[in-house]
């Protein structure tokens, strides 16, 4: 275990393309996401930029950035401290999420063809695979790529673009729950695959509700738990 409560092997490798504040900002930004970093957890700028091999003025910049989309908190005479949720802001953001997602829902059941419906058969067999083998990296990550597809067979780039700005959000509140979410997430998935492929838009869009919806409801319960 590192210094700052990393995992080994969670601190992800640096591409060398592209300005290195921008790289250490997706470095950043992933391990907050995967919850290595975890909510409220104290980031000292020379522990990270040991970790991720370079100077402090890039975490610094990195940082600040991540302060401004409020993953991060800069806290006077404190330091920087990865942001801790409310439960209220968790809710806005999942409520928005349902509204995007059942859209996409609707568009796909009306556009999806034979390929794109054999790619989300696919992606669910990864992801109960992963839910089989308690691998909730990997399930969660399957869940993102699921409901990516779903958006991009809804073939609307605005609704894409929305989704896009609150998708890595929804990877962090989905983590904490994603085990307790478990086989019945995936059983969900399924029952939206066969929505799609008799291209029933209706109930594309309810199932699609009632999925995001008890999503929503395990976030707020794993604090009563």
């Amino acid at each position: 275990m590192l210094s700052t409560g990393l995992p080994q092997g969670a601190v992800p490798k640096l591409e060398r393309p592209g300005p290195l504040r921008d790289r250490v900002y997706e470095a950043l930004l992933e391990l907050i996401t995967t919850r290595a970093l975890q909510p409220g957890q104290h980031l000292v700028e020379s522990e990270l930029a040991g970790h991720l091999g370079v100077s402090r003025q890039p975490v610094r910049e990195a940082l600040q950035r991540l302060n401004t989309e409020r993953w991060v908190d800069l806290r006077p005479a404190q330091g920087a401290f990865v942001h801790e949720p409310t439960e209220e802001e968790a809710d806005q953001l999942l409520t928005v999420r349902t509204l995007l997602e059942a859209e996409a829902a609707r568009l796909a059941a009306a556009n999806a063809d034979s390929a794109g419906i054999a790619a989300l058969e696919a992606l669910c067999a990864e992801g109960e695979k992963a839910v089989d083998a308690d691998d909730v990296d990997g399930a969660v990550a399957m869940n993102a790529r699921f409901h990516a597809k779903i958006m991009e067979l809804a073939g609307n780039a605005v609704l894409a673009e929305l989704a896009a700005q609150v998708d890595r959000r929804v990877r962090w509140y989905y983590t904490p729950v994603a085990r307790r979410r478990g086989h019945q997430s995936w059983i969900e998935h399924r029952e939206l695959i066969a929505a799609v492929t008799d291209r029933d838009e209706q109930r594309a869009i309810r199932l699609m509700r009632e999925h995001t919806e008890h999503t929503r409801r395990s976030y707020h319960a794993r604090s009563r738990a």
